[in-house]
Order: C-alpha cells, then sequence, then structure tokens
C-alpha cells in the first residue's frame, strides 16, 4: 500500500531495529526526531501526512527495512476534532520549547555585540565571530521552522528576535568598519542612508 502526501492526514510510524545493526537505532531516533514525531508509544510515533515528511519517512522505511529491521507506516485520521487537537497542541507545545531554547540563548550574542562595543573592541575579527554565532541561530531556527507543522506560538517571536540580533550586528559591522577603516565608513553609509 502506497502512503499519499495529505496535508490533513497522518502517518503512524512503527519501527523495530531488533537484528539490525546498532547505529540503525540512532539513525531512526534522529530522523524522527528531526522531524518532529510525537511519540505515542516506544516505537511508536505520530507525524502529520504533508509532502516532505511522507518523502522522508519513505526512505527512512527502506533504510530500516534494507538493515535489517522492520518499519510499518500507516496512514490515519481522527475520528474526534478533539483529539486531533491535542496532538496539535502537543506538537505545538514541543516546537515553543525549542523556540524558547533559542529565545533564552540569544541574549548571550547581543549582550557580547554589546560589551565588545562598550569596550571598544569592534573589529573585523569579532564582526567574523558573531555572523558564526548567527548563522547557528538562524540554522538551529530553520531546523526547528522545518517540524513547525502548526505555527507554533513563539516561533514569530523568535524569528524576531534573530533578525533583531541581526540588525545589532549589522550596527556592530558599522562600527568595526568605522574604527578599522574610518575613511571606508564615510561612504559606506552614505550608500546606506540613500
Amino acid at each position: 500500500m502506497s502512503i499519499e502526501p495529505d496535508d490533513h492526514g497522518w502517518l503512524v510510524i512503527s519501527v523495530s531495529t531488533a537484528g539490525a545493526p546498532d547505529s540503525l537505532r540512532v539513525q531512526v531516533w534522529r530522523k524522527l526526531r528531526s522531524l518532529g514525531a510525537l511519540y505515542l508509544q516506544q516505537s511508536v510515533c505520530l507525524l502529520p501526512a504533508r509532502p516532505p515528511v511522507v518523502r522522508e519517512i519513505r526512505r527512512l522505511a527502506d533504510r530500516v527495512r534494507h538493515q535489517g529491521g522492520t518499519a510499518r507506516v500507516l496512514p490515519m485520521a481522527f475520528t474526534a476534532p478533539g483529539e486531533e487537537d491535542a496532538v496539535i497542541a502537543e506538537l505545538n507545545a514541543a516546537r515553543d520549547t525549542e523556540y524558547a531554547e533559542v529565545l533564552e540563548r540569544l541574549p548571550s550574542l547581543r549582550q557580547e555585540l554589546a560589551d565588545e562595543q562598550a569596550r571598544g573592541n569592534a573589529t573585523y575579527a569579532e564582526v567574523e565571530e558573531s555572523e558564526a554565532d548567527l548563522q547557528r541561530f538562524r540554522t538551529w531556527l530553520d531546523k526547528i521552522a522545518a517540524r513547525d507543522y502548526f505555527d507554533a506560538p513563539t516561533g514569530r517571536t523568535a524569528r524576531d528576535a534573530v533578525e533583531q540580533a541581526a540588525t545589532e550586528l549589522a550596527a556592530f559591522e558599522e562600527a568595526a568598519l568605522h574604527a578599522e577603516a574610518p575613511d571606508q565608513a564615510a561612504p559606506r553609509l552614505r550608500a546606506v542612508k540613500q
């Protein structure tokens, strides 16, 4: 039986890696976790049947079977709207927890920018380091957003906070440019203002 993508349907995924290489269990767990699976019990989880999810689950099931494990992927629909709402709320709560961790850690980047600027240490090296930190936040946020199927409420706040940090980094970069190459900063500032 073929599983077709359905923006309103769900997949029940049951995986056993008994008899397969030990590394497969970790691979399965990581893939299901990256997709945002909601575990109903050990080795049985639930995901919305969105096209990218269906594609990834098909690949995962094939890998499990080829390496000696068993995988079942079953389409399902809720018979009670309240049950589906409860599952969506649980998935959103899990994503909100992830977004909250981004929000919890982001102030350290913003504080570092403020501290370095206060010390007069607005340098290219600090800009590079902060850009790398900001990119890690963006990548982290993208990974969470990829499994945020129902627009968890904290997602917008987290995205806005990362963009605010990007704005602060741009200002820090201007300060570094002005400190290290004052002759180049003035034309750039004029170009930005126009």
